[in-house]
């Protein structure tokens, strides 16, 4: 059998294996139901601000040089583009964030 002071030493070291745990304990989430509004709302908002650049642009251009509306509607496109490319990175973003996020969840979680 064991000797009592095996005994005690184990139940001390278990003692201080639950304490360690207790502060290492991932804390409790709360959803934010409102990220994915948020996140759509800043792509359709980057999508808008690329053709509202792209057209205040263009419109400039176009009666800087008299050329209506052949730059208005090239500025346009590339805006639309831009835009576009905003909110692809900005996707590319959360979904980085995303699998950061459950990767650091797979780590927190106990094996066994």
């Amino acid at each position: 059998m064991t000797d009592p002071d095996d005994q005690n030493r184990l139940d001390a070291l278990s003692a201080r294996i639950d304490a360690i745990k207790e502060g290492h304990a991932p804390k409790p989430r709360t959803p934010d139901h409102h990220s994915q509004a948020q996140l759509a709302w800043r792509m359709v908002i980057e999508l808008v601000a690329g053709l509202g650049i792209g057209f205040g642009m263009g419109y400039g251009l176009d009666a800087l040089f008299g050329t209506s509306p052949w730059l208005m509607i090239v500025f346009i496109f590339l805006g639309f583009a831009a835009g576009v490319k905003t909110m692809m990175r900005s996707a590319e973003e959360v979904r980085s964030r995303q699998e950061a996020e459950l990767a650091e969840d797979d780590n927190d979680r106990p094996e066994g």
